[in-house]
């Protein structure tokens, strides 16, 4: 087997080839069942949008490593940044010591922030921990314990992110009791409710929460925060129309509860602006963000308004958060987004990729909606669009088959492809993607 596109993917194995067996069975002996696979690529090495597995073969990546390499794998200032700050000083611990980097960024992130200043930043490691770290914030602040998240969400995966989680049954099953005080609610998916006024969708599911919970089972004075993701992720990459962010705050403010928006995958330039809540004019109180903000090195940061941050000494802390090495990669990947016009780039492929995709409902069986911001899209794949049955078996199919020929993407949600590239994809690399997808969707609809 062996194929070459115009842009250099090439599949000249079988896939996996056979190093690509040999570390699979490896992976089978010794590491964690837990991890979700959706295909065997083996990475060895990357640049820009191309990745190459343990063979030789080339794919080009739709996924950025689940939206991580903002910038492109291993690009050069990143690079450069990594490499010279390990040889300075990797680590001393911020959490008991001082970084100079760690204030240089916490400067720069006040910059972009969605809210007025000033501001505070805590740092970790990863987006749990910026949202476990939001949790403990909001009910240190408000003195309240209670927590509203929505269905559909994912927060991540430690104990107390993971009682936000509402995305998957599977996330939660064996692992309770989780942590007390998290009521969940509606998400306006209007596609998925078969709502024909999308705004008024999207208000309803906000005014649940004050005409209906409020009134019924959770005192609004208990409330400390209300968690949503601008964009949901892993629940499909559904997009939350700005009435319902509106009237999110509005209900916020009229009860003194924080406002928390998880930016870890829509953050850091991917829908085109510095973060998704922007679209909406909405100010949030506390923004988490990790993956692209330091384009692959781990870390997460909590940023707050500065009056919101007002725990002591003590009350949290982390051994690794805030690395200088990572801190370093971050200031380095804000400075290519900036220099290079990488948002631009994203707000640019993106419309192009949405609009190439906008008759796909029509035109394809499988394809239920379209929807996204930015290089954060997402294809719904159904079996018959009057019910809007999903049809994740046939998602997977088409992710597969995807990556046959040379395309990596990952599934989103039950039944969702998503579609997040490097922010400096080109026009004619997300053309080839989405003729190799289209062809597969077409493919398994058949």
């Amino acid at each position: 087997m062996a194929t070459k596109t115009q842009l250099g993917t090439r599949i000249k194995t079988d896939l996996p080839g056979p190093k690509a067996r040999r570390v699979l069975a490896g992976d089978a002996k010794f590491i964690s069942p837990s991890y979700t696979r959706s295909y065997p690529m083996v990475a060895k090495r990357g640049r820009g949008v191309v990745v190459e597995d343990v063979d030789g073969n080339e794919f080009l990546d739709f996924s950025a490593g689940i939206a991580v390499v903002s910038t492109g794998h291993c690009h050069p200032r990143v690079v450069s940044a990594v490499q010279k700050q390990a040889a300075e000083l990797i680590h001393m611990s911020g959490t008991d010591f001082y970084y100079e980097n760690m204030v240089e960024l916490a400067e720069r992130l006040s910059k972009i922030a969605p809210m007025p200043g000033p501001h505070k930043v805590y740092y970790g490691n990863s987006g749990t921990e910026a949202i476990e770290a939001a949790i403990k914030l909001a009910r240190y602040h408000t003195r309240r314990q209670n927590i509203i998240a929505f269905y559909g969400a994912f927060h991540g995966r430690t104990m107390g992110s993971l009682a936000l989680t509402a995305s998957k049954p599977r996330q939660k099953q064996r692992f309770g009791p989780l942590m007390p005080g998290v009521t969940h609610v509606p998400y306006p998916d209007a596609y998925r409710a078969g709502a024909q006024d999308v705004d008024a969708y999207a208000l309803a599911c906000a005014r649940f929460i004050e005409d209906k919970l409020f009134h019924t089972t959770l005192p609004p004075d208990e409330v400390a925060a209300i968690f949503l993701e601008p964009i949901q992720g892993e629940g499909g990459y559904v997009v939350a129309p700005d009435a319902f962010l509106k009237e999110i705050r509005r209900i916020c403010d009229a009860h003194g509860i924080l406002m928390v928006v998880d930016e870890v995958q829509s953050g850091v330039g991917r829908t085109g602006k510095w973060w998704a809540i922007e679209h909406s004019g909405v100010h949030p109180d506390i923004v988490c963000c990790a993956k692209g903000i330091a384009s692959g090195m781990p870390l997460g940061i909590t940023l707050t308004r500065a009056d919101v941050m007002d725990w002591v000494p003590g009350s949290h802390a982390s051994t690794f958060g805030g690395n200088p090495v990572c801190v370093a990669a971050a200031l380095a990947t804000l400075d290519v987004i900036e220099e290079e016009r990488l948002m631009n780039n994203a707000a640019e492929v993106g419309r192009f990729m949405l609009e190439r995709m906008r008759d796909w409902p029509r035109k394809h069986r499988l394809v239920g909606d379209v929807r996204g911001r930015g290089l954060m899209l997402g294809v719904e794949l159904v079996k018959d669009k009057k019910s809007r049955e999903q049809a994740g078996a046939e998602r997977d199919r088409v992710v597969e088959k995807a990556f046959e020929h040379g395309i990596l993407f990952l599934g989103c949600g039950p039944s969702t492809i998503r579609l997040a590239p490097p922010l400096m994809v080109t026009r004619a690399q997300a053309e080839e993607a989405l003729d190799v997808l289209e062809e597969c969707i077409e493919s398994v609809g058949k």
